[in-house]
């Protein structure tokens, strides 16, 4: 009774409401220290590091707040966005579309020798090319083909 009687009189010297208290005490004689549910730091860092990586690091904070829940982990939005901030869990960033070409020039233009005929009698007789650029990792990547407009082939290369 002297144990019940020192917490009570500790309880009235803090502000704490009765009911909190006793929760309080509950969870703590029950061995959780927090509140009930909760997830560790590490154990959601674990969740997010994993989602970042299925989702080829396209997530921020509000998606992956919104796919932690969808697979039944609850948190708090500012605990995801927190966590991520803290740890260094960024969305990559998605470049933007750079137009290259500049048509408003007086330089001098190449005549249109095709004048939109695109169906040649022989084969070797008309030719079209292409060029364009691909975004990878390490930079730009041109890409460039040819074909031939009667065969609609890639012609063959040779030494």
């Amino acid at each position: 009774m002297t144990v019940n009687r020192s917490r009570w009189v500790h309880r009235t010297h803090t502000d704490v409401s009765a009911s909190g208290y006793f929760v309080w005490q509950r969870r703590r004689d029950a061995g959780r220290p927090g509140p009930a549910g909760r997830h560790s730091d590490e154990a959601l860092l674990a969740h997010m590091r994993a989602i970042h990586a299925e989702v080829k690091q396209e997530y921020g904070w509000p998606r992956m707040h919104k796919e932690l829940l969808a697979r039944g982990i609850r948190v708090g939005k500012e605990r995801v966005r927190h966590l991520m901030q803290q740890h260094g869990i960024k969305a990559k960033t998605k470049r933007k579309f750079v137009v290259t070409t500049d048509s408003r020039h007086n330089l001098p233009v190449a005549p249109d020798l095709v004048q939109r005929r695109f169906n040649p009698e022989a084969p070797n007789r008309l030719w079209s090319g292409d060029i364009t650029y691909i975004a990878t990792d390490e930079g730009w990547l041109y890409l460039a083909a040819v074909i031939d407009l009667f065969s609609r082939q890639v012609p063959p290369v040779s030494d």
